[in-house]
């Protein structure tokens, strides 16, 4: 692998010279992963010309090196972003090798120290300090860490950092009375959506500029780029194949979004009657005593919001129930907790289709405009 990233430097080198200036590429291995070095004579073979430098020939360097990369099926960085103090993110962290959070370094260390088996919390707090977890004692009892590295402290509560990472719970823990919090792994760094390539010539007619027009190019080349890594990852050679997928990653949305919205829609009726019903309950014995009233303007007058309530109660009651019998109050809670968890599963699933299918869609489209398949019409999701 080393011998194979010197070659893609060389070759990027080489057609960045034209072969007119000397230069040498120095590979090495830093945490696991690859790195080049490319560096340039001043001058020519034959000295005749200087090199010169220019403004953004780092991001035009790395655009054809990137461009190699994609001629020899090898990965690489797309829009690479820098952190808030100006570094670039390093390669382990896009392929997916993030370090722990600051959070999730400070679980871990909780849970250390609780395996330890301390005889209190002040002793707790000790193994925390130990191990180079700062703790500050605030107003009220509050107690953060300041994790090594960190700029400011984190609270010790569980909205904080999860369920059983209360100061009561640790407390709860030392004592025996409940297990030791559980450490989740961290979800992992949502994936770059797919967009639709530039109609570059439609914007150049609507008044952008030379600057624009560069920045287009090299943003449909990375559109690109990610359209073929799609292929590649599913596997997909044929034109038939990606055209299958897309249409079954739009029809597993539609057919998610319809149930999801169909359970939706039933729990709301379920809460909807459960709410008439006990409402219903509530005013009941106060229209009884307006009957037994003879339909008293003096008791309308004194109990005229309770029998607001009945009348509301009432029409929706047979508004959802259009002539059935009303089920009991139990059976109603059990069908709102299932239906409540029947949402609460469908949504994950949901989002996940979601992205599948505006993934596939776009990609198709890019796909489509390579080949030459568009009819001409506007698409609107490549407007916004």
């Amino acid at each position: 692998m080393p011998e194979e990233a010197n070659k893609i430097g060389y070759e990027t080198a080489l057609r960045w010279t034209k072969g007119k200036y000397p230069f040498f590429v120095c590979t090495h291995i830093d945490k696991g992963h690859i790195h080049n070095h490319i560096y340039y004579n001043a001058t020519a073979f034959d000295c005749s010309r200087k090199f010169h430098n220019f403004i953004g020939s780092t991001f035009a360097l790395r655009r054809l090196s990137d461009r190699v990369c994609i001629e020899h099926d090898l990965s690489y960085i797309q829009n690479p972003t820098q952190h808030s103090k100006g570094r670039f993110l390093h390669y382990g962290q896009w392929i997916g090798e993030r370090p722990p959070s600051y959070k999730q370094r400070l679980r871990l260390a909780i849970a250390d120290a609780l395996k330890k088996g301390p005889a209190d919390f002040d002793a707790f707090l000790r193994l925390m300090e130990e191990a180079g977890y700062e703790a500050k004692h605030g107003r009220g009892g509050v107690i953060s860490f300041l994790v090594p590295g960190q700029e400011h402290a984190t609270r010790l509560r569980a909205s904080t950092l999860g369920e059983g990472f209360d100061p009561e719970d640790i407390r709860a823990v030392i004592a025996g009375k409940r297990p030791a919090p559980e450490i989740r792994d961290e979800a992992p760094a949502p994936p770059r959506r797919v967009n639709l390539i530039i109609d570059i010539q439609e914007r150049m007619r609507s008044g952008k500029g030379p600057a624009y027009e560069r920045w287009a190019k090299i943003y449909n080349l990375k559109q690109m780029a990610a359209a073929l890594q799609f292929l590649q990852e599913h596997k997909l050679t044929e034109y038939d194949q990606l055209a299958a997928r897309t249409d079954a990653t739009v029809d597993r949305f539609h057919k998610l979004t319809g149930e999801l919205q169909s359970t939706e829609a039933a729990l709301s009726k379920t809460a909807g009657l459960m709410g008439a019903t006990v409402d219903y309950a509530k005013t009941r014995p106060v229209f009884d005593g307006y009957k037994a009233a003879r339909y008293s303007k003096k008791y309308l007058a004194e109990h005229e919001a309770e029998l607001a309530t009945y009348r509301a109660a009432r029409a929706t009651m047979n508004d959802i129930l259009n002539g059935a019998k009303l089920p009991k109050m139990d059976d109603l809670k059990k069908s709102r907790r299932e239906l409540a968890d029947k949402k609460k599963a469908l949504y994950p699933e949901y989002r996940a289709a979601q992205r599948d299918m505006r993934e596939a869609v776009a990609v198709k489209a890019n796909i489509d405009h390579l080949l030459g398949l568009t009819d001409g019409r506007e698409n609107k999701e490549q407007e916004r």
